[in-house]
């Protein structure tokens, strides 16, 4: 359906799309589009297709096969459960799929939905009980012994968008070719209005919330619990199951910020729910100011992702956000002076920050490198190492003790208690967040980084800018020479092949490297770009003065970036 099709054409696409499609609202709203003759309309929803891929699928809601709708749900459902029956190690009667949703318009009736294609092709379907969180859904995944789990959300994306995510049998994300066997066994779904539907899917009760829970007090959290937390669920389905985590830890119940405690899907608080996003955690920031908090949380609609704030008093509102990079060094240490064993394996994405190795060879234990997303960093390693953690730049981190990770994604109930663990193991010690930052920097050089984002209307234009990097990669960035050009598509450091560039660049007056990876958004239609600068601090220097010099050192690298990029908006 990519083939930009004439308008008669789409005329009879949206048609025949109207004659299954079971989903009163958007059979209305198709009706409409027909009987005003909005070409422009109908070549958005049938022009082309939601491509179902390695993060499932994602995108706006509405009518046809380009959004999020019923008929693009049931197809899908349909592609797994025929991939799953057609597998050569065709699931046992006992396998089936489980099934979670978030509290985004329509995510209980397209895991309603789910639930009857699965059944109907044959396989048991579990259903979680009511929204959840994303790493409520993999874990479950492994602890029923599911061949597969679908989790319907859209994660951090705007109120309009839903999505639509594929667990395979070791509760992780899917990795190719299963995406592209998926996708093949989806083309092949006629009309979903022939498809057999069941009924006798299993709706699991809170004894699912309580295995995860159960699961995560093997976490190395230590006997400290003096904190004051302030948490936001921003509009999503975290509180619940983070508060009664806090609370079977016992660590004092966190101050929830109320405009953000309850689920709701139109997220009318901030301009887009994420805690990356600037402005997003304005609310608990207050809150925390008003109460005198020691820690802020914030945990992304489907909390899979964990953002954390410390008091700072040189910043402007009193409060610091700290990058994923530094809320994942930290952790890292955490893990590994909580752990042993010569086995124990720490991973994280090719753009995120270096500090994980020299981490991990101080404390005895090996670290690898992936590419980008949760489902790579957990097929790293070999049988014989141990993961203990993983985490991502973009505030995504799965917390492990010794035997080994809890969730095999994001988790960012399991990232809070550390967090919260570690703040107060911290402040017993008479230290804060902070101070173990600059420990950090200390012993192992100050690795600052940063990024660039720039989102786009027009998806060619990314593209356009990645063929003129291609084509000509700059020599210089910053006055820094650019001593080495990957092209991350061909493959480099023995990585399965991925579109994005990787740059590094020559030591600047520092003495310390940096680099640049740039790279498409997997989910959103933004450019992104990732900058490392590795600055050495003595052990009795000047950290703050470090990270003066290292912002600068980003500034000029992201200005340089923008100019070379020369998109709208960089």
């Amino acid at each position: 359906m990519n083939d930009r099709p004439d308008p008669s054409e789409l005329r009879r696409r949206a048609e025949a799309w109207l004659a299954q499609d079971p989903d009163p609202v958007t059979a209305a709203e198709l009706r409409a589009i027909l009987e005003s003759g909005d070409g422009a309309a109908l070549a958005g929803r049938f022009g082309a297709r939601l491509e179902f891929g390695t993060a499932g699928l994602r995108g706006e809601l509405g009518a046809g096969p380009n959004r999020m709708n019923r008929v693009t749900v049931m197809r899908a459902a349909a592609g797994l459960a025929a991939r799953l029956r057609d597998a050569a190690e065709s699931p046992s009667p006992g396998s089936g799929v489980v099934i979670g949703y978030d509290a985004r318009h329509g995510s209980e009736r397209f895991a309603l939905d789910t639930a009857a294609v699965v059944t109907g092709a044959g396989l048991p379907a579990w259903l979680l009980p009511r929204p959840l969180p994303t790493p409520v859904l993999a874990f479950a995944v492994r602890h029923l012994g599911a061949a597969a789990g679908v989790m319907v959300t859209a994660s951090h994306n705007p109120p309009r968008d839903n999505g639509y995510k594929v667990y395979w049998g070791d509760g992780a994300q899917i990795v190719p070719p299963l995406d592209a066997e998926i996708s093949a066994a989806i083309d092949a779904v006629g009309r979903v209005d022939g498809l057999p539907l069941g009924e006798d899917w299993t709706v699991l009760g809170d004894e699912i919330v309580e295995a995860y829970l159960d699961a995560l007090s093997g976490l190395p959290l230590g006997g400290a619990r003096d904190v004051r937390t302030v948490y936001t669920p921003l509009h999503g389905v975290g509180r619940d199951v983070l508060l009664r985590a806090f609370a079977r830890a016992g660590f004092p119940e966190p101050a929830v910020v109320p405009e953000q405690a309850d689920p709701d899907p139109d997220f009318p608080t901030v301009a887009f729910p994420n805690p990356e996003e600037p402005g997003a955690m304005d609310l608990a920031l207050a809150l925390a100011a008003r109460t005198g908090a020691d820690l802020v949380i914030a945990n992304d609609p489907d909390a899979d992702r964990c953002a954390v704030a410390v008091p700072d008093p040189a910043a402007e509102s009193g409060w610091r956000q700290l990058t994923g990079d530094e809320v994942g060094g930290l952790l890292a240490e955490h893990v590994l002076r909580h752990t042993g064993g010569a086995d124990r394996l720490v991973v994280t994405t090719i753009v995120s920050s270096s500090l994980l190795s020299a981490i991990a060879g101080a404390r005895g234990a090996r670290s690898a490198e992936t590419l980008t997303g949760f489902k790579w960093i957990m097929k790293a390693g070999t049988p014989a190492d141990r993961i203990v953690f993983g985490y991502e730049e973009a505030l995504g981190y799965s917390v492990g003790g010794d035997g080994g990770v809890i969730v095999h994604d994001k988790d960012g109930i399991g990232a809070a208690l550390a967090v919260a663990a570690l703040a107060a193991e911290a402040a017993r010690e008479g230290r804060s967040l902070t101070d173990l930052l600059d420990e950090q920097a200390r012993r192992y050089g100050l690795h600052a980084t940063a990024q660039l984002s720039v989102r786009v209307t027009d998806l060619a234009l990314i593209g356009a800018a990645m063929a003129r990097l291609r084509e000509a990669p700059p020599a210089e960035l910053a006055g820094r020479a650019v001593e080495q050009a990957d092209d991350l598509s061909l493959g480099a450091d023995g990585l399965p092949p991925t579109d994005g560039l990787r740059f590094r660049l020559a030591a600047g007056a520092s003495g310390g490297p940096a680099r640049v990876v740039v790279r498409p958004s997997g989910t959103e239609p933004k450019l992104k770009c990732y900058l490392e600068v590795v600055r050495p601090v003595p052990a009795d220097g000047d950290v703050a003065a470090a990270r003066t010099a290292a912002r600068a050192d980003l500034g000029a690298l992201r200005d340089a970036l923008a100019a070379v990029l020369d998109l709208p908006g960089a």
